[in-house]
């Protein structure tokens, strides 16, 4: 849908735009990834402009979410098999109350994108006419909450690098975005109980997703100001400096903006960002990647086998070995997918170097949307090929596994045992 309304002489300033082109920006606005193969500011009309808003909201908060709205909207009821798999999608403990869960997510979401709309255009309304003032407000908050980065500037947010305001509630946005709709609303839940003088405990869930996520936005943000200080930070003022780095990290978890020149960064550096950008967001959120909470289950792993424990453990408490063997399922799946995507690439775009192709491939399936300048020289049979990894980096590879594997294994019996050797 958003490929045909994009090919529309009414959504582009010159009226045409080519069908690989449109399912090319229609799917990463959708799969909430920012890549893009026309320039969003130049190129689209007002019109243009709404759809990828209004596709990048559908995608951010998810289709499933919106046609289960629709349908308690009309009045439809939910069965029970769906309810289990909506919950399953936001968190494994989630409230029975499907409802009042699809109502606090639209509340969550409506909530942080005003408060950011009204923030960004406190600070833009000198600096632009009314309307486009509210415009540029609403489209980067969404945008950034949303984890979508597309951008209405033509070097995304590079002339706001020392705005301590911009790159703050951008920032903020990106980060709330990516915790998760169910930590969010335990967060909510757990600051209103304080207020009242109750303890309650934080569920092991959310603290890892806020264990982790400030560990790698501390860690990884320190560590570009260091790799970086005497080389592409070289001119920057200190402000500068610090706010180039965190914003930067943060941003290549699933955001895609960029307040500098990627292509001067160091391949030190470039290998961080793609290891953020394959790390990703959290579950039930609005971004992509493997999550947080895989790579935390994944460490706990070797943490245990380090320390010689069959059971593994993270904050006191132990993991089932079905949540560890789909941890290691999904990292598996989603490495061979990056790599089928990559070889495919290099058959596609022979020209490109090999650093960039994979930047881009990490970038498009972990639907961050930042790139070393290879998307724009992507051939038609390259785009397909960047097209179906944010495809499948947005709907995950285990959906994609479990939509075409069997419903339930047939028979019920186990062959013989014989080991072989490992490492």
């Amino acid at each position: 849908a958003g490929t045909i309304l994009l090919m529309l002489p009414f959504s582009t300033r010159d009226g045409r735009m080519s069908f690989p082109d449109a399912l090319f920006t229609s799917t990463s606005a959708v799969c909430v990834t920012g890549l893009i193969v026309q320039e969003t500011p130049t190129f689209f009309s007002t019109a243009g402009k709404i759809i990828i808003l209004i596709l990048i909201q559908l995608g951010g908060l998810g289709i499933m979410t919106f046609s289960t709205l629709i349908l308690f909207v009309a009045g439809r009821r939910i069965s029970f098999k769906d309810r289990l798999l909506i919950q399953e999608g936001y968190h494994h403990s989630a409230s029975t109350n499907v409802k009042a869960l699809i109502k606090n997510i639209f509340v969550y979401a409506f909530a942080v994108e005003s408060l950011g709309t009204l923030v960004l255009f406190f600070l833009w309304n000198r600096k632009f006419p009314g309307f486009e003032a509210f415009f540029q407000s609403l489209f980067h908050a969404v945008s950034a909450f949303c984890n979508a980065g597309f951008s209405l500037f033509r070097d995304s947010f590079v002339a706001y690098r020392s705005d301590i305001g911009v790159n703050s509630i951008l920032m903020v946005l990106i980060v709330l975005g990516g915790l998760g709709f169910l930590v969010l609303q335990e967060i909510k839940i757990i600051l209103a109980s304080l207020l009242k003088k109750k303890k309650l405990r934080m569920s092991l869930h959310t603290k890892l997703v806020l264990a982790l996520t400030l560990v790698l936005i501390i860690v990884s943000g320190l560590l570009f100001l260091a790799l970086e200080w005497n080389h592409s930070l070289a001119g920057f003022a200190f402000k500068e400096k610090i706010l180039s780095s965190f914003f930067q990290v943060i941003t290549a978890r699933t955001a895609g903006f960029n307040t500098m020149d990627l292509n001067s960064l160091g391949f030190a550096v470039i290998f961080l960002l793609i290891s953020l950008m394959f790390i990703g967001a959290s579950p039930g959120s609005t971004g992509g990647g493997i999550k947080t909470s895989t790579i935390g289950v994944v460490t706990a792993f070797l943490k245990s086998k380090i320390q010689a424990r069959e059971s593994v453990n993270v904050f006191y408490r132990t993991l089932p070995l079905e949540v560890v063997t789909k941890a290691f399922t999904l990292v598996t799946l989603s490495i061979g997918v990056i790599f089928g995507a990559s070889f495919l690439l290099f058959l596609t775009q022979p020209g490109a170097s090999m650093h960039t192709v994979f930047f881009e491939v990490f970038s498009a399936f972990g639907t961050v949307g930042l790139s070393l300048g290879l998307t724009p020289e992507l051939t038609d049979t390259s785009k397909f090929v960047i097209i179906l990894t944010m495809y499948i980096g947005r709907i995950g590879p285990l959906t994609l596994l479990y939509a075409f594997s069997r419903a339930k294994a047939y028979g019920r019996f186990e062959y013989g045992e014989e080991t072989v050797m490992i490492g």
